[in-house]
């Protein structure tokens, strides 16, 4: 099986939008997978997700206005309530409405960002929600991460895994030597424990304001674990002889496009304050300007592969490292 022509499955809590994007009495136009979707936050603030089209002539919903509770139509006004049904056709009164709904689409906010279960509404309440502890941890300070990356989202799940591709970042992080300290698998997961060495060039100050110093007296190694539990992915850094966490990253690929050439990615970066918490505020722009130039040279990677696969017309990888196999035997498997 091509792995690049599996679809992610729906049938999980996935982020389409961020929660500050959607004003109190706005709509705005999300996807998953050519699914087009409408986002509405009514007049009270409460934030639901219906399909991105009117039942009457099939102009996208997000293109309407926000009338207290309900959703008008931008064309000719028919009005919906929040389960999907419509509620109102303004010049046919008491006409029959019944069969004119839209689907509505189970939605949550958390992480300030906007979850919606795409697949079937009856699994939603017993679907497991993804947990991120770290970041109402008030010792970590987070970043949220948000692009449009244009290839298969299971390009992206290999290239954080992979962590034998420090060789891409070597303009940003210098000679790093990267050594496999082991892997796991279970039921829908795969994880790989790493350690590093420095081979040539100074440690940039982003990095050292990410994860710190560590501690010299030490006999243990710095530990990074990566693990893709589908359909998200998660990766943590901890600091040789400390026992908390220097860095938590949380991430999700999301299909824009029907074909899934696209995906919008979203993260969390939480960060652990140093002990002069402030400090990480003020140098905050440090740590971005870094953590963008390493994601800015995994985009341009990921989206070559993904060209490539594009003028070959298949998945023609010659790919060696157990770690990956496994990678995709599970994205394979869990997929649609």
């Amino acid at each position: 099986m091509d792995l690049r022509r599996v679809g992610l499955h729906p049938d999980f809590w996935h982020p389409v939008a961020r929660s500050s994007e959607i004003a109190a009495g706005k709509t705005m136009g999300a996807s998953f997978a050519g699914e087009a979707i409408a986002l509405v936050r009514t007049d009270s603030g409460a934030l639901h997700a219906l399909e991105d089209r009117c039942a009457h002539r099939q102009v996208p919903l997000s293109a309407g206005a926000v009338c207290g509770e309900r959703l008008r139509c931008g064309y000719h006004g028919w009005a919906y309530d929040m389960t999907g049904e419509c509620v109102d056709v303004p010049y046919l009164s008491g006409a029959k409405r019944d069969p004119n709904r839209v689907r509505r689409y189970p939605c949550r906010e958390a992480y300030g960002l906007v979850f919606v279960f795409p697949g079937d509404p009856a699994k939603a309440e017993r679907s497991p929600f993804p947990e991120v502890p770290s970041h109402a941890d008030p010792s970590f300070k987070t970043r949220t991460l948000d692009r449009l990356v244009r290839c298969h989202y299971s390009f992206m799940h290999e290239n954080l895994l992979d962590m034998n591709h420090q060789f891409l970042h070597r303009s940003l992080m210098g000679g790093i030597g990267t050594v496999l300290l082991g892997r796991d698998s279970g039921d829908g997961w795969v994880e790989a424990r790493y350690t590093f060495t420095r081979t040539g060039g100074r440690r940039p100050w982003g990095e050292k304001l990410m994860i710190g110093e560590r501690d010299e007296a030490s006999s243990e190694r710095d530990t990074m674990t990566i693990r893709t539990r589908y359909p998200y992915q998660t990766l943590n850094f901890r600091r040789a002889g400390k026992a908390n966490l220097a860095l938590d990253l949380w991430l999700a690929y999301v299909p824009q496009d029907r074909e899934q050439r696209t995906n919008r990615t979203f993260g969390l970066m939480m960060i652990r304050r140093p002990p002069v918490p402030w400090l990480l505020d003020l140098l905050w722009p440090v740590v971005a300007r870094f953590t963008d130039g390493i994601l800015e040279q995994d985009r341009r990677i990921v989206e070559l592969e993904q060209r490539a696969w594009d003028a070959q017309g298949g998945d023609l990888n010659r790919e060696v490292f157990p770690v990956v196999l496994e990678l995709r035997d599970l994205l394979a498997r869990s997929g649609a």
